[in-house]
């Protein structure tokens, strides 16, 4: 691995969205990041299987955290080196073979989440419907995707994406209430939810960074790069925060006090990745 300075954590979802166009120059973005030899750590809601053509769309040849922060994902001899000795490893650091990625998992994996999730529906009398559980037709119609890309959306490692079938207001809150008292994280995705058991942007942040020191012999700049909506769930654990401004999900997040300190970029002006470059290598 080459010397760097920074390693950056980027929430990619708004900027690689799943329907529609990329945001202009990203590309030029991530080229000039591997020109400069800094690691790019990707975030996803997605899945390791929903990510595999924007990674290859970009040459991304960096571990990612996917599915909100339930594992993250090495490339094949990334590290050259084994995430802990097996003397050393917990439970919950042991590692997977999934795919063509060694996986340093956080959350439970499935069916952990799913059981957990139909006996909280049977529990508080709240109807809900996985996507595992639709045929095709209705998977392409409630998801609004192309049959592969629905397919893809489906399948998963650690969570379960559902929706709620006719629940009110008052049933969601209650459902939502008494998952998180069983230890269940919830995310929303416009109509869809996907919920785990133990999943944390700061294990897997944790985990990456024990490995990054140890492969560069000393503590790399962290850097967190995310819009509003998942600045809360990034910008607390890395050293320097950027938030991209002006997205859709922007909202009171911005107030928040651990935000005073981070620096605004808006979204669409024309020297974005510019601007971005020079506050990564530039710090004050």
């Amino acid at each position: 691995m080459r010397q760097t300075s920074s390693v950056l954590y980027i929430a990619v979802d708004v900027l690689i969205p799943v329907r529609g166009s990329s945001f202009h120059g990203l590309d030029e973005f991530t080229a000039a990041l591997d020109h400069q030899g800094i690691p790019a750590v990707w975030l996803t809601s997605r899945s390791r299987l929903q990510f595999d053509d924007p990674r290859r769309k970009y040459g991304h040849m960096h571990p990612f955290i996917a599915e909100d922060g339930c594992a993250v994902y090495l490339p094949e001899d990334y590290f050259h080196l084994r995430p802990a000795s097996e003397a050393s490893r917990t439970k919950g650091a042991a590692t997977l073979r999934l795919g063509r990625f060694r996986c340093i998992p956080v959350a439970q994996a499935l069916p952990a989440a799913a059981e957990a999730l139909q006996t909280l529906s049977q529990d508080t009398g709240v109807p809900v419907v996985t996507l595992r559980s639709l045929s095709p037709r209705e998977l392409v119609e409630n998801t609004g995707l192309p049959r592969r890309e629905a397919e893809l959306a489906r399948q998963r490692d650690f969570d379960e994406i559902f929706f709620f079938a006719g629940a009110s207001d008052k049933q969601v809150r209650k459902f939502l209430t008494e998952g998180r008292t069983r230890n269940l994280q919830f995310r929303q995705h416009g109509v869809l939810w996907s919920t785990a058991i133990g999943s944390s942007v700061q294990g897997c942040i944790r985990a990456l960074t024990k490995l990054y020191d140890r492969a560069l012999r000393y503590h790399a700049h962290t850097v967190a790069i995310a819009t509003s909506d998942l600045g809360a769930s990034l910008f607390p654990f890395c050293d320097c925060t950027i938030l991209l401004t002006g997205d859709k999900s922007e909202g009171a997040s911005q107030d928040r006090p651990d935000a005073l300190h981070t620096r605004r970029l808006p979204l669409q002006v024309p020297e974005l990745w510019e601007r971005l470059m020079a506050a990564i290598t530039t710090r004050n």
